[in-house]
């Protein structure tokens, strides 16, 4: 899994945090996750269930609510409606950068905001709740009797919600008492999912029964038996992912086709998710290449010369391994470290050109001490005589030609 650090304004121009998910191919589909209350885009249900998305080739963005974690905003500020509308915003900024979500996933009182939210993003084809109220209302018993009883007569109140000090408007509770989730469950016009586990103690298994029974068709129920309200585990967050990557598989749009490139050919192809992001197909595997982020790239893969330096070091143990095993010599593992650096001509003490700068690659294979002397030096000098290792010491000439593909649809 790669993952973009982004931003984008909320719904009062705050900046949000984010982190998007992305797996080396392009994304069959992207899916924005929802938070539990309070919580953030790093908990361990988000990052479990993103990763194990992420797998299935679906791309997540998962993002700190106004107020909360990285982001920008008064959290005091925040309710139930502005989480619906940050997500609305998190919808825009994946439709105007990558591509609108078609599936939403919410955890908690993230479960209600997305069954809200997706009436406003009409890209959305299935929902997935994980532990959800049926109505956010709900969420007013994390407060306390004291707590709601001061906001009676106060306009804000100081609270402590899984250790952390919190400030409460009476507008926040005001905003929860006037939701009807019901009816926008009722309409709702997209597969449903409902995940629960029967002895969560912080949201009742009687909410989701509720959810489900709102909702029409198609619509499924997974009972996470085991599970807490958090989804701590990471046995219960990566069987919920697993789950809902297969559930969701008939509701998301085809995938456009992957043009087929012949053996021995490489195709590499700008993201558009980063100034430098590069996807690169070779035969079927597909992954990533970019710069690092003090040169502005997002890092979000190898640099051009680490794949450079990590073909030599294939070639090298590959090599290395094939005659080995032809002369039945005993060798554990093979691990190669190479580096590089361009230096003068001048300084370089077995380079034959004498102008300029040249590429210099020093390549360290880590052998066991046991290994016979003789079979080290053997296998060192067919170290330099791995294919790759003779095209980079050869001559190497590369043509370039143009090509119009205003017409070309191979992608």
């Amino acid at each position: 899994m790669i993952t973009q650090r982004v931003d984008f304004p909320g719904y009062d121009g705050s900046l949000l945090a984010a982190r998007l998910d992305l797996h080396p191919a392009p994304p069959r589909a992207y899916a924005l996750f929802a938070h539990c209350f309070t919580c953030g885009k790093d908990v361990l249900a988000a990052s479990r269930i993103s990763a194990a998305l992420n797998a299935q080739g679906i791309a997540v963005l998962r993002f700190d609510f106004t107020g909360l974690g990285m982001s920008e905003g008064e959290f005091a500020n925040t309710n139930f409606s502005s989480n619906v509308a940050d997500l609305v915003k998190a919808a825009d900024f994946l439709r105007d950068n990558y591509r609108a979500p078609e599936l939403l996933i919410g955890h908690s009182l993230g479960g209600a905001a997305v069954l809200s939210a997706a009436h406003e993003i009409p890209e959305v084809r299935a929902v997935v709740t994980l532990g959800a109220p049926s109505e956010p209302l709900h969420v007013a018993k994390q407060l306390g009797g004291d707590t709601l009883a001061k906001l009676d007569s106060e306009r804000e109140v100081s609270v402590c919600l899984a250790g952390r000090p919190f400030r409460i408007q009476r507008q926040f509770l005001d905003d929860l008492k006037a939701q009807r989730m019901h009816e926008r469950i009722a309409s709702l016009g997209c597969a449903l999912l409902v995940m629960h586990a029967p002895l969560d103690d912080t949201v009742g298994i009687d909410q989701a029964r509720r959810i489900f029974e709102a909702a029409r068709h198609p619509k499924s129920f997974v009972a996470l038996d085991g599970a807490n309200h958090l989804l701590t585990d990471r046995v219960h967050a990566t069987y919920a992912a697993n789950v809902i990557a297969a559930w969701v598989a008939p509701y998301l749009s085809e995938p456009a086709p992957q043009p087929v490139l012949d053996d021995g050919q490489v195709r590499v192809t700008e993201s558009g998710t980063g100034r430098y992001t590069q996807h690169v197909q070779a035969g079927r595997h597909h992954l990533l290449a970019d710069e690092p982020t003090h040169v502005g790239g997002n890092d979000a893969g190898p640099g051009p010369f680490d794949y450079l330096l990590a073909a030599l070091g294939a070639c090298t143990t590959i090599t290395l391994r094939m005659v080995a095993e032809r002369k039945a010599w005993p060798l554990p593992p093979l691990k190669v470290t190479l580096s590089h650096r361009h230096v003068h001509a001048n300084d370089c003490a077995y380079c034959e050109s004498t102008d300029g700068k040249v590429l210099e690659i020093e390549r360290t294979i880590h052998f066991p001490a046991s290994i016979d002397p003789v079979v080290r030096g053997q296998l060192l000098d067919l170290a330099d005589r791995c294919p790759v290792h003779r095209a980079l010491s050869g001559e190497i000439k590369v043509r370039t030609r143009a090509k119009d593909d205003a017409t070309d649809t191979s992608g």
